[in-house]
């Protein structure tokens, strides 16, 4: 199942990615404009993994550079944080937005503004294209400060919901990273 999956999920990733952004108006005139931005990001996100991961080309990249050739990245990671992960994250963002409290939401743009921002870093630190970068860059970036910009014209979203959805964002990043660390620590 999982060698099926690793397949075909990113080509399974742009079609939804480009479908969900067709339901865009139908959501727009449904929603506020913030719900609508937090809604956004689950596609803007497919998109990205499209470009990041068609080809096999981030595992590959993160094996190579990052962890000197060996296999601590497998198919199995990318498909567990890609799909149940992100795609999980972004529609609770959504969901409890809707039907929780709308500050709930902020985790969707706060997950985009960190993955950017690594994907500068690994760029710049290795002086070359990472695949994910250019999404990263031109989706990620004002995607996420648009929504986090209009979050500031809501009623009942604090700094503490801010705080809260930054601090989810880093653990999950931190979490993903901190698991390839222990499997390259155990390959040693």
């Amino acid at each position: 199942m999982v060698n099926w999956l690793a397949k075909r999920w990113v080509a399974a990733a742009l079609f939804m990615g480009v479908g969900f952004i067709a339901l865009g108006p139908a959501i727009a005139i449904s929603f506020s404009g913030f719900l609508t931005l937090i809604y956004l990001h689950l596609p803007i996100y497919m998109l990205h993994q499209f470009e990041e991961h068609a080809g096999d080309r981030f595992r590959h990249f993160t094996n190579t550079r990052l962890f000197a050739g060996k296999e601590v990245l497998r198919p199995v990671d990318v498909i567990v944080v890609n799909i149940p992960l992100v795609w999980g994250v972004n529609l609770f963002a959504f969901y409890t937005a809707v039907f929780v409290k709308t500050g709930l939401g902020l985790v969707a743009p706060y997950l985009l503004l960190v993955n950017a921002l690594l994907h500068i870093i690994t760029s710049l630190r290795f002086r070359c294209y990472n695949p994910g970068i250019a999404t990263a860059i031109a989706l990620f970036i004002p995607l996420s400060l648009i929504t986090l910009i209009v979050s500031a014209g809501v009623p009942g979203i604090t700094m503490r919901d801010h705080f809260i959805a930054l601090i989810a964002a880093l653990f999950i990043h931190v979490a993903i990273m901190a698991q390839a660390g222990l499997r390259l620590h155990q390959m040693h």
